[in-house]
């Protein structure tokens, strides 16, 4: 139970940098391509790097990981731990796991999507 609600602290504050780091950087923006969403997109895949990196050196610990990589870089992006799973099945020498795995979530995504818009119209 601690460290669901150590995840939901850290998502909580996530889910907020997100939407106040999507917000300011769309809004520097002329055009209506989704920088806000690419840039937090971006910045979530370095930090779950830069956290994971710290984690395996046992820089920092177990809890603030729980807090950090799972809470909060889960609230601010999916994608930056979907990119970190990636990089794991690649270093553990899964490399075709990896690129099925990237398609799979990219074309049954997409399908989902799809699939949501047209229950609804």
């Amino acid at each position: 139970m601690k460290g669901l609600l150590l995840v939901c602290i850290g998502s909580f504050f996530g889910g907020g940098a997100r939407y106040l780091v999507g917000k300011a950087v769309q809004s520097w923006m002329a055009v209506s391509f989704p920088w806000g969403t690419m840039a937090v997109n971006i910045a979530g895949c370095f930090l779950i790097g830069l956290l994971s990196g710290l984690s395996l050196g046992g820089n920092i610990s177990p809890t603030t990981k729980l807090v950090l990589v799972t809470g909060f870089c889960g609230g601010f992006t999916t994608f930056s731990t979907f990119m970190n799973e990636n990089l794991m099945l690649g270093r553990d020498g899964s490399m075709l796991s990896a690129v099925l795995y990237t398609l799979a979530s990219l074309v049954l995504g997409l399908l989902a999507v799809i699939l949501g818009y047209q229950i609804v119209k």
